[in-house]
């Protein structure tokens, strides 16, 4: 398993903290005030801009913020999850309009950052042995199931995909994107249910994603993170996005002590654009 050791924290990078933390709290209240969390020029803006800061290199420890910024925390987490749907959400509508959506996929503002995404959790679990598994689930995989997509078409040519949202709408707009290849198709489907609800199901995959905004509080990531522990197989593995530094004011963080019972293979905290830290665990046989 990776180990990391912080640098020392100065003077400065304190002040760039405290500076950091106050834009934030200064776009949260701006996010507070808008009528709809729907696509429009001035959302985009506000959320482009806390990716923008949050995404800038800073020694901020969540764990010890005072209370009253992880209240603001949270609520940010849950505001940038819900705008987050209704953009993905109108996008997939947009696409299902349209000839070839596939061909069009690059059309969706985050997209490279997801391209991104994938080559490196690709990356990630093949370096620990996980090469074209047979059936993969992803948790959490919302109206634009781009890693689905992406990871199928590009690194995992020859895997079947089961995709599980709690929304049935998402899923969907999702399955038409899919169903306009045939052969695609044949790899992917949409399961709509309370993931906490399937059991003995999970124990069919070789691979399970959960995705960052699947429990967006910590008590229930590690509801979400026990019932994966205790269904899925045994030597089965489970990449679990998270957030590290201040990225973890846009997605909630999974501590090593959240993986109670899982072997820790990898931690990966990205220093680019890409928002997400990567955590890959298996399960014991025992």
């Amino acid at each position: 398993m990776a180990s990391f050791h912080p640098s020392p924290i100065s003077e400065n990078q304190h002040a760039s903290s405290n500076l950091l933390i106050a834009q934030i709290i200064q776009i949260h209240a701006s996010i507070c005030k808008l009528d709809s969390l729907r696509p429009s020029k001035h959302v985009n803006t506000l959320f482009t801009q806390s990716v923008n800061l949050c995404t800038l290199p800073s020694s901020i420890d969540i764990a010890i913020l005072p209370p009253e910024v992880q209240v603001m925390r949270e609520n940010l987490i849950n505001l940038c999850g819900r705008a987050e749907g209704l953009l993905e959400l109108e996008f997939s509508s947009f696409l299902i309009k349209i000839p070839q959506p596939l061909e069009n996929l690059h059309l969706f503002p985050y997209y490279n950052n997801y391209v991104k995404l994938a080559s490196l959790e690709h990356r990630i679990l093949y370096e620990n042995g996980v090469v074209q598994p047979k059936k993969v689930a992803f948790i959490g995989s919302g109206p634009l199931p781009l890693t689905s997509i992406i990871m199928a078409i590009h690194h995992m040519k020859s895997t079947y995909f089961e995709n599980f949202d709690i929304d049935e709408s998402a899923n969907r707009v999702a399955s038409q994107i899919v169903a306009s290849d045939s052969e695609l198709e044949k790899r992917m489907k949409f399961e709509t249910c309370d993931i906490m609800e399937v059991r003995e199901k999970l124990g069919e995959f070789d691979c399970i994603f959960l995705a960052a905004l699947v429990g967006m509080n910590k008590e229930d990531k590690v509801k979400i993170l026990s019932h994966m522990r205790k269904y899925m197989k045994s030597e089965g593995v489970l990449l679990v996005r998270s957030a590290n530094g201040a990225r973890g004011f846009l997605y909630p963080i999974v501590d090593e002590a959240d993986l109670v019972g899982f072997e820790v293979l990898s931690i990966f905290h990205p220093t680019n654009d890409v928002i997400n830290s990567v955590v890959l665990v298996s399960k014991p046989i025992f």
